[in-house]
């Protein structure tokens, strides 16, 4: 189940190298428990994945709150103050998808990307996009759904 455990983290965590740290994390704890039987493998495997996951997430927290809190404490009268911003590089790749998105959306096909647009930019709800476009709310989140995974297709390549 390593393929689908991956893809739960990947979608939790937003990070497929910390899935990864969590997976690896998950077997050993696995590894070490002696337990009895257990009535559904599947369901205590994901529990224990998103337990793990979101110690993961929890830990990050605090250690971002915890370097915040020092680059505060650290700029006092005279000091430099720390950057906090981010560096130039992942500036650059923050702007190369944003463009790679804009370009994305703009090769949507024409329905699925006034759709995701009047939702996605615009906050429309699907029944007010509905009633604007005169098609069925059905009609709406299946061209959003189409708008989504050809976004998806796109932004993964």
């Amino acid at each position: 189940m390593r393929g689908e455990l991956l893809r739960f983290l990947t979608a939790r965590l937003g990070d497929p190298a910390a899935a990864e740290d969590v997976l690896q994390d998950l077997w050993l704890r696995l590894q070490a428990v002696d337990s009895g039987p257990i009535a559904n493998g599947r369901a205590y495997l994901y529990r224990a994945a998103q337990n793990i996951a979101l110690d993961a997430v929890r830990a990050r927290q605090r250690t971002a709150a915890r370097d915040r809190q020092w680059a505060t404490a650290h700029s006092g009268p005279g000091a430099e103050p720390a950057d906090l911003s981010p560096n130039a590089e992942a500036d650059l790749l923050a702007r190369e998808e944003a463009a790679a998105l804009a370009s994305a959306i703009a090769a949507l096909p024409e329905a699925a990307g006034r759709a995701f647009r009047l939702h996605k930019l615009e906050g429309l709800s699907h029944a007010e996009i509905a009633a604007r476009l005169g098609i069925s709310r059905s009609g709406v989140e299946k061209h959003i759904a189409v708008a989504m995974a050809h976004l998806r297709r796109v932004m993964k390549d």
